[in-house]
């Protein structure tokens, strides 16, 4: 009979064990490890082996809210942060054995937290004034916790490339981007590929080939970054080129890590002729793949299987949510079959970190660098003469988001040459946090940070009268259609079509009604500029982020309107400007109310 180190019950046991469970598995799992290499050499023709991965981290070390300046929460009892995911790992490493487990990413590493822009901006890891930057906390962190590859994901290229190319350097494992090209020679940017061995005791090893995947949209979303400089073609595409050659290889496993979600949907239109979301288009129609770790949705998908087009073998697919709520565990059996070694099974699943205690080493390691972080984000600004809070920035005009209209406007409007500046000024922006507040007193970098938390930077661009109505027509199918009569619920009335709240512009500088009783396409109504309705060759100067601006979440004509400003300083940074100019955040300054929702004519709220 032959000699599994791991028998498939122990093994998938151990996967979802933690604690005092885990530590004693771990004890059961080593001797058996020790059995096998005693075992004769014919009787090796099985092994189990496990590959562990995260995504979208988005620089989540601690289980801390840097917004709130308070330990982590959230009403489904989340924790985040690598800190807590890795002692999880070390529970399955103790479990299984060292040699049965990988460690793998699928990108969004070093953004989206006062931890990454301060590492990116503050003291940056590309260093300033002749001196060497600090080494990246994730990069600290996934080194530690002996990461084996990781996809690059598109917000890696938000502070540049010569950021990305730095923490690239920092990493002791490679960042992967099988679709990320130089647009010149159309070679590889980044390691398309890894091959890693497990060592199987009296065995060939066996050869595990991972490849990466990252997201066409980063050509849209960072053009201002890329452009000229690398190119990004499709998923499937790709796969397409370098699974075979994996295989060619000698790769007796295929993985792939993806930053793109699995449900083949577009965020961006036709604007790019390469599919956003299409892990799943890949699992379909490129042959010869055992499993994908997908990124990029924020999704939990524990195990998910899509059935190869051509072979009619299963593709095993799963997404561990975001920012270390979840772990996922791939869990592989093999045979060696005539010297090669074939998958025999293969199963998924996330496991919560919620439980552990964070990694002690990781907390010794960062412990200073997340306290600069902490100092740095409770830095006062300024203040403000009463509290503006954005828990109903989804339906109504409110203060707090005229206060982003505001900056926008003043920021474009000194920029502009005097031709356009004699042009008809508005703004756009999204309400990206429901929970955002400034308070009333004291306000500091973290206020406005919360406020706005992604790192945009500012365009101006042209649209006519006909054009700007199109613009908010798309975006008003952000409801959910309400017919008059019928009372108004704000819990199911935004985030229609996956319309996210991200995804969302308001406007400034032009008054309009969303009739949500109406069908999508027929909304804005009594759309007016200075009093006025607005007239369809009317050219005006919109404010809005470089994200929009280059055709992110789709919006029309935005992405192909002429320039009128742009800067490479961040929205967010010129907020923190604008506050410490004035001294006093006073709505009064800014607040006005110029959209609304009605039904068939009447006022919602």
């Amino acid at each position: 009979m032959p000699v599994s180190p791991l028998n498939r019950r122990e093994f998938v046991k151990k996967s979802a064990a933690t604690g005092a469970a885990v530590a004693a598995a771990g004890t059961i799992g080593a001797g058996t490890a020790q059995a096998a290499e005693r075992a004769p050499e014919h009787h090796r023709k099985t092994w189990s082996f496990s590959i562990l991965g995260t995504t979208d981290l988005h620089s989540h070390v601690f289980d801390w809210d840097y917004y709130k300046d308070a330990a982590y929460s959230d009403k489904a009892g989340n924790s985040v942060g690598v800190a807590r995911v890795a002692t999880l790992i070390k529970q399955q490493r103790a479990a299984k054995g060292e040699e049965h487990v990988l460690l793998v990413d699928a990108g969004d590493i070093i953004q989206g937290t006062s931890l990454a822009y301060y590492f990116a901006r503050v003291d940056p890891i590309t260093g300033k004034n002749g001196k060497h930057g600090p080494r990246h906390p994730m990069a600290v962190a996934m080194n530690h916790m002996r990461y084996d590859a990781a996809a690059l994901g598109n917000h890696e290229f938000n502070y540049g490339i010569e950021v990305l190319r730095k923490f690239e350097r920092q990493c002791h494992f490679p960042l992967l981007g099988a679709n990320a090209l130089h647009a010149k020679t159309l070679r590889p940017a980044f390691p398309p590929y890894t091959v890693k061995r497990i060592c199987v005791p009296g065995a060939p090893d066996i050869k595990v080939g991972i490849l990466g995947l990252t997201n066409p949209g980063i050509a849209l979303w960072d053009k201002d970054n890329v452009s000229g400089k690398m190119v990004f073609p499709g998923l499937v595409e790709q796969a397409k080129k370098y699974v075979p050659r994996l295989r060619a290889l000698g790769c007796d496993v295929v993985f792939l890590t993806d930053h793109s979600g699995l449900d083949g949907s577009t965020s961006y239109g036709d604007a790019l002729p390469y599919v956003e979301n299409a892990s799943n288009l890949v699992a379909e129609q490129v042959p010869g793949i055992d499993a994908i770790l997908v990124g990029h949705t924020h999704k939990e998908v524990s195990s998910y299987s899509v059935k190869n087009e051509e072979t009619g073998e299963d593709v095993l697919l799963s997404e561990p949510y975001c920012w270390g709520y979840r772990l996922t565990v791939f869990d592989f059996e093999v045979e060696l079959v005539h010297g090669r070694w074939k998958v025999t099974s293969k199963t998924a699943q996330t496991l919560n970190p919620n439980g552990v205690d964070e990694d002690p080493e990781i907390k010794k390691l960062l412990q200073a660098d997340h306290e600069l972080v902490v100092k740095y984000v409770n830095t006062p600004v300024g203040t403000c003469t009463e509290d503006l809070s954005a828990a109903e920035s989804c339906w109504k005009d409110v203060p707090i988001m005229d206060f982003i209209h505001q900056v926008q406007t003043a920021t474009v409007k000194a920029g502009l040459s005097a031709s356009d500046a004699a042009l008809p000024l508005i703004s756009v922006a999204a309400p990206f946090s429901r929970t955002a507040d400034i308070p009333a007193g004291s306000v500091t970098i973290k206020d406005i940070a919360g406020l706005y938390i992604y790192d945009n930077t500012l365009y101006g661009k042209k649209l006519t009268g006909a054009q700007l109505k199109d613009y908010l027509e798309y975006a008003a199918k952000y409801y959910h259609q309400v017919p008059a009569g019928t009372k108004v619920d704000t819990a199911t009335l935004t985030n229609a079509n996956n319309f996210w709240d991200y995804m969302y512009d308001t406007a400034a500088g032009v008054s309009y009604d969303i009739d949500i009783a109406q069908p999508e396409g027929s909304r804005i109504k009594n759309l007016t500029y200075n009093g006025a309705p607005v007239a369809d060759n009317q050219v005006f100067v919109v404010a809005v982020n470089n994200y929009r601006a280059n055709g992110g979440s789709g919006y029309p004509h935005i992405a192909t309107a002429d320039i009128a400003y742009s800067s490479t300083n961040e929205i967010r940074q010129l907020m923190i400007d604008y506050v410490t100019a004035k001294g006093t955040l006073n709505p009064k300054d800014f607040a006005s109310v110029n959209w609304r929702l009605t039904q068939n004519g009447t006022p919602v709220f």
